[in-house]
């Protein structure tokens, strides 16, 4: 049953969402400025990614094959 002091419908976006945050300088990422920010951020996950990259290689390599001919 519909518990009363919960409302039927989700409300209407009659508030503005919170600014997402940048996680460098901690301002507003939506702006001009960021750029250096968005860059640097591109340039983080770009490293992280290869070395994900690498050891997914790594322990591909380290499995037996099953179906091997």
């Amino acid at each position: 049953m519909h518990n009363p002091t919960e409302p039927l419908r989700p409300t209407m976006a009659s508030h503005p969402l919170p600014p997402s945050t940048c996680d460098i300088c901690g301002q507003n990422r939506a702006t001009r400025k960021h750029q250096l920010c968005s860059r640097i951020r591109q340039r983080r996950w770009a490293a992280e990614w290869a070395a994900y990259q690498a050891e997914v290689t790594a322990k591909k390599a380290q499995e037996r094959r099953r179906y091997a001919r």
